[in-house]
């Protein structure tokens, strides 16, 4: 086994971050033999086929080939050690699936060659080869795997995230590291703070996906060899090749195979669409309840207020500060926003404080933080200070969890959170650069001093009195009701068994032993998050992290399943929330995510900063989360996190995060402030744009819904719904929001104009419903003020509105609806809606769709949720689209009054 002789070789080898290709390149490959076929796929012995490379560590002698068509369209290819020792993502942590068809019923085909040992896969009905492994030799090592395949020239790549690179991406010296890191600021051509190794291809002949479920730290590479031909290729720092290649054709088709292998995202409450505003540096309970009190003076709608760890006292999770955020003020803010409809959410970090305080002495108690090797916990710096860190593994951590959940977020004497954020979850580190022998050294200033306790600054109308200054005459508000309060439908344990994998014991696929588990020889380009050069010696792998040779009780290491780490939180959270509240559908936040992540939290962007730049960025990253990854409620701080925004770039962040899955405004606390009522130009942006969103949330809750049930994607990059159109497979600044709304924000800064590319159909003003006829050219939308954003609906997508907007989404559940039926140049329109109590998981839904044609409406489906509401207001708008670029006005605006608790035919003449 091969170890780093001294710290200058590891700063090399990280500073080089590309293979040794030239080395590389004498490696044998392997050959194939005892190769046994079935109906479903085949089976094989891979053998190494000359004398050892041993570039990045030692060649495995034997491998196992597995190959099995799993379902019409999804082909699974499995390379490990025929010891089964190597690190394999766990089954508890990843499931697998378990179809299995007749190859002969696939539209897919695995081919390969004996010697040297590579494979195709190809379409079963064209030859059309997709993935193909012949340019080079299979590398297989102790602590290195190499896998190339060929590709077309300056191909339609998508996906490999988390980046901020544009949606499709560079296909030239293009480096992509897959290591998950607290990535401030958001820097460019950086790993951030996801792991998604998965990409979708398009060609003009369809497009189809490539999934590599491996958790070890890897670059991606794109680029073309030296004679010109074009690759991708993956250099893992261990595991296994356990690749899924995903048919398509579609790539909403390719997106949908992805959730049946990596899970369909979870379901929000329908509360969880609405606005949220949030910041760090609300510094004590007043500045929460001023806040909460202004938006509705400005009378800006917001469904959910949050608190970052400004709540926490010295910054140590599951506790509050005494002075600042008292219990009891804190639930009477909390008890506030119930009464008013509205919701309340807090921070929690996985780091729990080194110290004597109950959490962390139940934590040692229940031997559930992460260990070194001689049995004592390890210790890292974070907010809190020295801190240990929770072993996802171990098996006390369920219990352990949710035991601090229900005793601090307690709804009768603590603080009764609607839905949970979790932060810092990669984990993050702060800088004590291994070895950390001296943390205590490294945790100085940490936690931060607070600002002074002050007094309640000014008077605030209708609040309880200890939210007013000395003397106020004020009236305490009651407390909500025993029959406000939300009841169980459903136990815990019948919901965990639905939705969470159940746990394994196993010897098998825990790491080969004797790695060098700090400094590998090959250095994957881990970027420091507040710099930019290439990091080695400070840390290597564990830069900003555990450190990487760290164990879990399961005898796994952090080396191995560091990019998982978030997503095991996000796991038991979700199972933490649901003890706490039975039945109802937890709302999570995370900022870490791994494949499967989406079956238990949501996402937002991270930290990114109030410039023009991350405006745009926010735009493509959610594309690729929503549209790629199955992560449908995703969205990027509005306005910017870090540094200060200006009036004009707020207001034109908050009319774009109105068309985010996940919507919410959020800054840092050494920033400007930056709440919507700020400024009355963004106060105006956002009541406009707020007014849109709730006006349209059942339509974006029919597309959370389809999300969660098929993958469909709730947003659409521009090419998924226009395939054949070429100008549409680079577009990511212009999108569609569910599949009948096109979304194209001013994206430049001082502009009021913006450019805007219509493919061939047909498209209907959102403020005027004007037709507008698409003719595979860009239109300039000139006179776009800070308060607007041009929107298009797209033909033949009907829309279920809601008649008028409300101030909480309680509220907006009363209203009436009215149907939008933008027709097709051919007179036909099609839609669907959802609905349900907006919150539950064993609920009573109906799922309802519209067709119109001939002047017919048909109103067809599930009926099973009864409502008040109903649809009294039909507009048709029409366009043959047939001689000049603009129809005219073809407005009809009809009157009606249609049950949506049952079937119905309306003949409009």
């Amino acid at each position: 086994m091969r170890h780093w002789k001294s710290s200058a070789l590891a700063l090399a080898a990280a500073v080089s971050a590309i293979p040794n290709y030239a080395a590389l390149d004498e490696c044998p490959g392997y050959v194939a033999s005892d190769v046994t076929t079935s109906d479903t796929g085949l089976t094989a012995r891979l053998s190494l086929a000359g004398d050892a490379c041993n570039v990045y560590g030692d060649d495995l002698q034997d491998l196992i080939l597995e190959v099995t068509y799993e379902t019409a369209n999804r082909l699974h290819v499995k390379i490990q050690d025929e010891g089964n020792e190597v690190y394999q993502v766990a089954e508890s942590v990843f499931p697998r699936p378990s179809d299995t068809i007749p190859s002969e019923e696939s539209n897919l085909r695995f081919d390969y060659t004996e010697d040297p040992f590579s494979f195709t896969v190809s379409r079963a009905d064209t030859d059309e080869v997709l993935f193909d492994t012949s340019g080079t030799a299979l590398v297989f090592e102790s602590q290195y795997v190499r896998l190339r395949t060929n590709l077309p020239l300056d191909p339609n790549l998508y996906g490999l995230g988390e980046h901020s690179d544009p949606f499709r991406l560079r296909t030239n010296n293009y480096l992509r590291t897959l290591w998950n890191q607290d990535s401030y600021g958001i820097p460019t051509d950086a790993n951030l703070y996801g792991a998604q190794p998965v990409y979708i291809e398009h060609r003009a002949t369809g497009s189809h996906g490539v999934f590599l479920l491996n958790s070890n730290g890897m670059d991606v590479i794109i680029n073309r060899t030296s004679s010109g031909d074009q690759f991708l290729e993956y250099n893992t720092l261990g595991g296994v090749l356990d690749f899924w290649f995903m048919a398509g054709p579609s790539p909403v088709e390719v997106t949908q195979q992805y959730s049946e292998v990596a899970g369909l995202p979870v379901f929000p409450p329908y509360w969880g669409l609405g606005f949220h505003q949030c910041r760090y540096g609300y510094r004590d309970t007043f500045d929460t309840a001023e806040a909460i009190y202004n938006y509705s003076r400005a009378d800006i709608p917001v469904e959910t207020f949050w608190n970052d760890i400004d709540y926490m006292d010295r910054r140590r999770v599951f506790t509050n500060d005494p002075d600042r955020f008292p219990m009891e003020q804190m639930r009477q803010v909390v008890d506030y926003l119930h009464e008013h409809d509205q919701h309340y959410i807090v921070m929690v970090d996985p780091a729990v404080a080194y110290t004597d305080y109950p959490p962390a002495n139940r934590g040692m108690e229940s031997d559930i933080f992460l260990k070194r090797s001689n049995g004592s916990e390890w210790l890292g710096v974070v907010w809190a200070g020295v801190s240990v860190f929770p072993d996802w593994f171990s098996g006390g951590i369920t219990e352990y969890w949710n035991n601090e959940f229900a005793l601090f977020f307690n709804a009768e004497d603590g603080v009764d959170i609607d839905g949970l954020w979790i932060d810092m979850n990669e984990p993050s580190n702060f800088p004590c650069f291994f070895p950390c022998d001296d943390p205590w050294s490294a945790a100085v200033g940490y936690p931060p001093t607070p600002r002074p306790i002050r007094t309640p600054p000014r008077q605030l109308p209708g609040w309880p009195c200890e939210f007013q200054p000395p003397g106020t005459d004020c009236d305490a508000s009651a407390k909500r009701s025993e029959s406000e309060k939300r009841t169980p439908t459903i136990s815990v344990e019948e919901q965990r068994a639905a939705v969470l994998p159940k746990r394994q014991d196993s010897g098998e696929w825990k790491g080969l032993e004797d790695r060098d588990l700090l400094y590998p020889e090959y250095a994957i380009r881990n970027r420091a998050a507040y710099r930019t050069e290439w990091n080695a010696a400070q840390g290597g792998l564990s830069n900003k992290t555990v450190n990487t040779n760290i164990g879990n009780a399961d005898g796994t290491f952090q080396y191995d399943t560091h990019n998982m780490y978030g997503t095991m939180m996000s796991r038991a959270s979700y199972d933490a929330l649901l003890a706490r509240r039975p039945g109802l559908r937890p709302l999570i936040i995370s900022r870490s995510s791994f494949p499967s992540s989406q079956k238990y939290s949501g996402h937002w962007l991270g930290d990114n900063l109030s410039n023009w730049d991350h405006y745009r960025k926010s735009i493509r990253t959610m594309l690729a989360f929503t549209s790629i990854y199955q992560n449908a409620m995703t969205g990027s701080d509005t306005c910017g996190f870090g540094g200060d925004t200006t009036e004009q770039l707020c207001a034109r962040w908050a009319a774009l995060g109105a068309f985010n899955p996940f919507y919410r405004n959020h800054n840092s606390y050494n920033s400007r402030s930056q709440e919507f009522y700020r400024w009355e130009s963004v106060a105006q942006s956002a009541r406009n744009a707020i007014r849109i969103r709730y006006r349209l949330l059942d339509y974006l809750y029919t597309a959370m819904y389809k999300a969660s049930t098929d993958g469909t994607p709730p947003l659409y990059p521009m090419m998924y719904l226009y395939t054949d159109d070429r100008a549409t497979w680079s577009l990511d600044l212009q999108f569609f929001y569910g599949p009948g709304l096109l979304v194209a924000p001013v994206t430049q800064q001082d502009s009021t104009t913006v450019d805007v590319y219509l493919p061939n159909d047909v498209f209907y003003d959102w403020y005027t419903h004007q037709p507008i006829c698409g003719t595979g050219a860009t239109r300039r939308y000139t006179g776009q003020n800070t308060t607007m954003i041009p929107l298009l609906i797209r033909s033949g997508v009907i829309m279920p509105l809601r008649e008028q907007s409300a101030y909480t989404t309680t509220e907006l559940r009363t209203r009436d609806f009215e149907l939008l039926i933008p027709l097709r140049a051919d007179g036909t329109a099609r839609g669907e809606l959802y609905l349900d109590d907006g919150e539950s998981f064993d609920t009573a839904f109906s799922l309802i769709t519209f067709d119109y044609s001939n002047g017919e409406l048909v109103i067809e489906g599930e009926f099973g949720y009864e409502i008040d509401p109903r649809i009294t207001t039909i507009t048709v708008l029409r366009s043959s689209c047939a001689s000049s670029d603009v129809d005219g006005n073809s407005e009809r605006r009809i009157s009606v009054d249609i049950s949506l608790n049952e079937a119905s035919t309306t003949r409009f003449d």
